[in-house]
């Protein structure tokens, strides 16, 4: 199972309706939005964690802000709006995790998805913190992960996860990770990649 698919899961139930209700949507567009929203931040950590100084500033923030919480906490001081801590500062994380790319992240989704843009914005703001503190757990509880190049390689890998899927997730992901700014996905951002994208026929 890929870290996305696991953390859907543990998402579902109660988590789901909590998002629902602060976004005043109904349980199965929550549902459809989380599963696309999950895809395109895990895939946007891999592409981060791609470069040795962003998995080692990564995993330096997973250690200091984000160890040893569960996903109900954190879930909680999100939607309590407790954005003073680190751990639950969603603006502050999509910030790191997308840097320039945050505003085509947020438009591709609510075109994705069906949701404004506001409820866009604010459901990647929620889930951020939740997916630090899931991966955390997992790197923490992973005996020899436990490092930056593990974190890496993990990461990495659920990127490939995600393109290879395709589907929302995957062609989300391909649109905001337009390498050279120009607003395409083509074959200059193809070559970056790598062929990751290429067997998948999703933009």
């Amino acid at each position: 199972m890929s870290l996305t698919d696991d953390l859907l899961s543990q998402l579902q139930g109660a988590p789901l309706q909590q998002v629902s209700q602060q976004l005043g949507i109904n349980n199965q567009q929550a549902s459809g939005a989380i599963s696309a929203a999950l895809p395109l931040l895990m895939g946007a950590l891999g592409n981060n964690a791609a470069k040795p100084q962003g998995a080692e500033a990564l995993f330096g923030a997973l250690q200091n802000n984000h160890s040893g919480l569960d996903i109900g906490s954190v879930l909680g001081a999100v939607l309590g709006g407790g954005n003073n801590s680190p751990a639950a500062n969603g603006a502050g994380i999509l910030g790191h995790i997308f840097g320039g790319n945050q505003g085509r992240a947020e438009a591709g989704l609510s075109q994705a998805t069906g949701l404004s843009q506001g409820n866009s914005s604010q459901l990647l703001k929620i889930l951020a913190p939740i997916v630090m503190a899931f991966i955390a757990q997992r790197m923490m509880s992973g005996g020899n992960q436990g490092n930056a190049s593990g974190l890496a390689q993990i990461l990495g890998q659920e990127k490939q996860q995600v393109q290879q899927a395709g589907g929302i997730g995957g062609g989300l992901l391909g649109s905001v990770l337009d390498q050279d700014g120009d607003g395409q996905f083509g074959v200059s951002d193809l070559i970056k990649l790598g062929s990751g994208l290429l067997g998948s026929g999703k933009r």
